[in-house]
């Protein structure tokens, strides 16, 4: 079997990268640990899981996203919308986002 390879767009490594301190100074965890293993379990699913996971065809509105979505969905209140674009097992990446934005309204 063919090795996986996932890559982030540098604005997606970075975003991750903050995702814990600013998790943890918006009080949405009263512990940086939490903020921390709630980034680390993102990041595993990502890393992990991504390729197994059935993915979707981006609607043409969010294509600047990329081309194609799967979510995540790690508690009740919150689910990560993670875009990419897709070629055999290389997989780039290209926005993160979660449905307390309102410009996923279109998925």
């Amino acid at each position: 079997m063919e090795k996986v390879s996932i890559q982030y767009l540098p604005e997606i490594e970075n975003f991750i990268n903050d995702l814990n301190d600013l998790l943890f100074e918006k009080e949405y965890f009263s512990f940086y640990e939490y903020a921390s293993t709630y980034v680390d379990n993102l990041t595993f699913f990502i890393e992990r899981e991504l390729h197994n996971f059935p993915h979707k065809k981006t609607p043409k509105k969010l294509k600047n996203f990329g081309s194609f979505y799967v979510f995540y969905k790690p508690n009740n209140r919150t689910t990560w919308y993670i875009f990419f674009e897709k070629s055999g097992n290389r997989y780039l990446i290209t926005h993160l986002t979660n449905n307390h934005v309102k410009e996923l309204n279109d998925l």
